[in-house]
């Protein structure tokens, strides 16, 4: 699979999500307190626009990010002000414009090298799946506020391996150390095939839908509502915590606040 395409075509879907909504479906509220649909879209038009800033003029990207470095959620806020103000029409054309040019950029780094980013520098690859993981993370909740159910493809398998690779954040995000203890993740894509990651002897594991991963990755589902079997205390625990993104968990979802998968 190549990430910089299945980025553009990740984008794409989501793009169709809101394709001729009217001005009262754009004002829908979310399952995310506070935001809009356009919202959502606002923050997926300025992260994109992070990114390719990042992978094309990194001098840029520091001087913009400086603030973002010391409050994210403040600048975050800030940036949605300038988005929120276009019409749904520019602000989509705007969207398009900056996630094809972030994965245009990304794609033209050189594989071994590292872009920078609001904490560490990241693999393009690496940047170009945590994209991967905001749009699916914020196109399910576009879908939910339209009761939509998405149909998704095999290009879920970039989350799972973002989903394994940042094990650690759940745990960091509720202040505990994150075991030594190395994990196995099995997971299984739409049309069948089946990813592993992780030693295979391990005795901590974690087996089930690839899609239910992702959505639990990116607290979207909670664990109760998802088809997901742990093996081992600590992979269990995982389970309650798993998040693929930096910094406070969030209230995520209630169990049985959308239909089990």
């Amino acid at each position: 699979m190549n990430t910089y395409d299945d980025l553009i075509a990740d984008g794409d879907d989501i793009e169709t999500l809101v394709t001729g909504l009217s001005p009262a479906q754009w004002s829908l509220d979310t399952p995310a307190p506070g935001w809009t649909i356009k919202h959502q879209i606002a923050h997926l038009a300025f992260v994109s626009h992070l990114a390719a800033l990042s992978a094309s003029q990194p001098e840029a990207f520091a001087d913009h990010v400086a603030d973002a470095k010391r409050d994210f959620q403040a600048a975050v806020n800030n940036a949605l002000t300038a988005y929120l103000a276009l019409s749904t029409d520019s602000l989509v054309d705007k969207w398009r414009q900056e996630r094809n040019a972030a994965a245009k950029a990304l794609a033209a780094v050189e594989p071994t090298a590292t872009v920078p980013w609001l904490v560490t520098p990241l693999p393009p690859s690496v940047l170009a799946a945590a994209g991967m993981m905001e749009l699916f993370g914020h196109g399910q909740d576009i879908a939910d506020a339209l009761g939509q159910t998405r149909e998704l493809t095999d290009r879920i398998g970039h989350l799972a391996w973002f989903g394994f690779r940042t094990r650690d954040f759940g745990y960091h995000a509720h202040g505990l150390t994150p075991p030594t203890e190395e994990f196995r993740v099995e997971v299984t894509g739409p049309s069948g095939v089946v990813w592993e990651f992780g030693p295979a002897d391990a005795t901590q594991r974690v087996t089930g839908p690839a899609v239910d991963f992702a959505l639990l990755v990116s607290r979207r589902r909670h664990r109760d509502d998802l088809s997901l079997i742990a093996q081992g205390e600590e992979a269990d625990r995982w389970l309650d915590i798993a998040q693929a993104y930096r910094g406070p968990a969030g209230a995520g979802r209630r169990p049985g606040q959308f239909a089990k998968r």
